[in-house]
């Protein structure tokens, strides 16, 4: 058994959550040591691909043509695609179209959470749909691996400042604009959103508000994960506003950094991560302010270790090991059969 881990288009996408998901499928792979290429070199039995590109749906079809297997992850939604770049709401309807020819190529459809197969079994698919965590990679996303006082010296902060950080583009679906009202409404804190999207594809209301953005308030751009890992040790809190996700792996990322966490009260965190227990969790921009100044100035519990709890289960081992019961499956399976354990998955709750 062999899988081809197609990487075709991978610069386009090596910055977002799509290209994170590639690089943590690899190591699972790795982890467990399940072979695979990187490379078309014939010798695979099952192609994964992440991305809806042409050149990927071209893949898919020869790999159809040549009687290979094929998993085509769905990352992506028409929902979580609204709201994020300029004219996405207009060309929604057209996208949840591609991407569903994209994904009925695939033998079997692997998506992030429960919650977007839910969604993606309410478009036209003919696959079955399985739920499996992206995974986070708990070796390097280790608190005692940061560096506090880099990350602090490097943005000017003070050994007193309690900092708010965020991961994203510099989108409304993910809570930008509220990110800078919230800083401009506690300008005690200081607030940093990692993360960049190109000028071209912002709307002019984001524009502006970048142009005016409180002084509080730092916009460092796109960072490595080793620089990302040590603003997370050297932040106070993680404030996750997203309106729409299919998983949301910075989010994972801080919560096995051990830092505390506020997310928006959307249905994707509704079982995953309890309100008081793992997380504290808002709606509106009142919520997120009484939160965000409770757990600063400790009036709140900490409950980081619960939180890293539920991440520790979907490790990229344990994520490897699941996969592979997959392959198998998938593998083995005859003509008009099911694979085995459709409805499992690891523990995404």
């Amino acid at each position: 058994m062999k899988i081809y881990l197609y990487q075709g288009s991978y610069d386009k996408v090596k910055e977002s959550g799509v290209g994170k998901a590639i690089d943590h499928q690899k190591k699972a792979l790795e982890l467990n040591n399940i072979p695979f290429t990187l490379e078309d070199d014939g010798s695979w039995d099952i192609i994964q691909l992440n991305t809806v590109f042409p050149d990927s749906l071209r893949a898919a079809r020869r790999a159809r043509r040549e009687g290979k297997k094929i998993i085509y992850y769905g990352h992506s939604t028409m929902e979580d695609f609204k709201n994020s770049f300029k004219g996405s709401n207009t060309i929604a309807p057209l996208f949840k179209k591609w991407i569903c020819r994209c994904y009925n190529q695939g033998d079997l459809i692997l998506t992030p959470t429960p919650y977007s197969k839910e969604i993606l079994e309410t478009y036209p698919l003919t696959k079955p749909i399985l739920p499996i965590s992206n995974g986070i990679d708990l070796d390097f996303f280790d608190r005692n691996k940061g560096d506090r006082e880099s990350f602090r010296k490097k943005y000017n902060l003070k050994k007193e400042d309690k900092v708010v950080v965020s991961v994203g583009l510099y989108i409304d679906r993910k809570g930008f604009r509220e990110f800078l009202e919230l800083a401009q409404s506690l300008p005690q804190y200081q607030f940093i959103w990692f993360g960049y999207t190109a000028p071209a594809l912002l709307p002019e209301n984001i524009k502006e508000a970048i142009k005016n953005k409180p002084d509080n308030v730092q916009l460092p751009g796109y960072i490595s994960s080793l620089e990302l890992r040590d603003a997370l040790t050297g932040s106070d809190l993680f404030l996750f506003l997203s309106h729409e996700e299919t998983e949301g792996i910075a989010l994972l990322e801080a919560l096995a950094m051990k830092i505390p966490a506020i997310v928006r009260d959307i249905e994707i965190y509704k079982d995953r991560f309890k309100t008081g227990e793992a997380v504290y969790k808002g709606n509106k921009t009142i919520d997120f302010r009484k939160e965000i100044q409770l757990l600063l100035e400790g009036e709140k519990e900490n409950l980081t270790e619960n939180a890293y709890a539920v991440v520790e289960k979907v490790g990229l081992k344990n994520v490897g090991r699941r996969l592979e019961e997959i392959y198998i499956d998938l593998l083995n399976l005859s003509p008009g059969g099911e694979v085995g354990g459709y409805n499992e998955s690891i523990d995404n709750n």
